[in-house]
């Protein structure tokens, strides 16, 4: 197991070495596909991947969008694996996702993706494996537990992995965990580690970020959907960035609304944001009829497969989710008629073009 010895022990200087052109402010936890054997689809998902990166910059692989909770330590790396290369090849920024119910559980991730970097670097520096992986850091959650743990319990569980001194990024993510972290509990834990470089907040609550308690230099990331504008630093809200599902879905038209709140365009920033809002809230609701996986990995992998096929997408062979399951016709029928509706269905898609 690699020893963390080589990395700076202060926020700003760490943030500095691992994102020297900035912290992008569009992530996306990248969706997973699968061929009819259960195995990652490479091609599918390089072809995927290029169709986001020019307008995400930043990628969580695998994340809750990318059946990290379900996938096991080997097909956590194997996802990992696939992206490296091209994360090299273009650019971008990764953060690992380490999404495990138990504190021994990601302990235990965090070792295999260290060894696993490591050996493809060929170097026993951590620092040295993280820049060549293009890996800014590590994402992690609360335990799972039923009923919520106390905050105590939380910050309990959270603390051997901060302690590490790795780059992380930590997820507020109660739909799946069952706890929601206080402000008091995550600024507190900003404080006592300077190695919690981002904070990720999909519970839609968006209490830490309203809270003004976090310290200076963590970067605050959306997670939740819908009404992007008004949350945006550079239209009066919380947030530095965001970290969307659906970025897999709308790349170019969340890219868009950045880019005319960082011009000053608040009108049509926020025009773009209610189209966008309104055809993900018809996924979302459209997906509620499918019982294996997620919410956020089923209604962008409906509006995604639209995105590759365009019009012809109904002829398509629907795609398979992590549990072997398809999505339904209907389900692809209502979204791409609501992408319709909105002005977002491709004439042809990307993997027609």
């Amino acid at each position: 197991m690699p020893v963390v010895h080589d990395l700076p022990t202060d926020r700003t200087t760490l943030t500095g070495l691992l994102f020297p052109a900035g912290v992008p402010m569009l992530w996306s936890p990248t969706l997973v596909f699968y061929d009819e054997a259960g195995r990652i689809d490479r091609d599918r998902q390089l072809a995927h991947l290029a169709f986001m990166t020019p307008h995400v910059k930043g990628y969580l692989v695998p994340g809750s969008t990318g059946d990290a909770w379900e996938m096991n330590d080997a097909e956590a790396l194997a996802a990992l694996e696939v992206v490296l290369p091209f994360a090299a090849q273009h650019g971008l920024d990764l953060l690992v996702g380490v999404l495990r119910p138990t504190t021994d559980a990601m302990l235990a991730l965090i070792d295999k993706v260290l060894d696993y970097l490591c050996r493809r670097a060929g170097t026993d520096s951590v620092a040295d494996a993280l820049a060549a992986s293009h890996v800014r850091g590590l994402t992690v959650a609360p335990p799972t537990s039923d009923p919520p743990l106390s905050q105590n319990a939380i910050g309990a569980a959270l603390a051997p992995v901060f302690e590490r001194g790795l780059p992380i990024a930590l997820y507020q993510l109660p739909q799946v965990t069952g706890n929601t972290m206080t402000p008091a509990l995550v600024a507190g834990l900003a404080e006592r580690f300077p190695n919690l470089l981002l904070f990720k907040d999909s519970s839609g609550t968006d209490e830490v970020a309203l809270s003004g308690r976090m310290p200076a230099g963590v970067t605050l990331l959306r997670g939740a959907e819908g009404d992007y504008a008004q949350w945006s630093k550079a239209h009066g809200g919380v947030y530095d960035g965001f970290l969307l599902s659906t970025a897999n879905a709308f790349p170019a038209q969340l890219a868009t609304v950045l880019e005319h709140l960082q011009q000053g365009r608040f009108t049509e920033a926020e025009q773009c944001s209610a189209s966008i809002s309104a055809a993900v809230a018809d996924a979302f609701r459209a997906v509620i009829e499918v019982r294996q996986g997620n919410a956020f990995t089923n209604a962008n992998k409906a509006i995604a497969h639209i995105m590759a096929y365009g019009r012809d997408a109904l002829q398509a062979s629907p795609p398979r989710l992590y549990a072997g399951g398809h999505l339904p016709h209907s389900v692809l029928r209502t979204v791409m008629e609501s992408l319709s509706r909105h002005g977002l269905l491709p004439v042809r898609g990307y993997l027609e073009s």
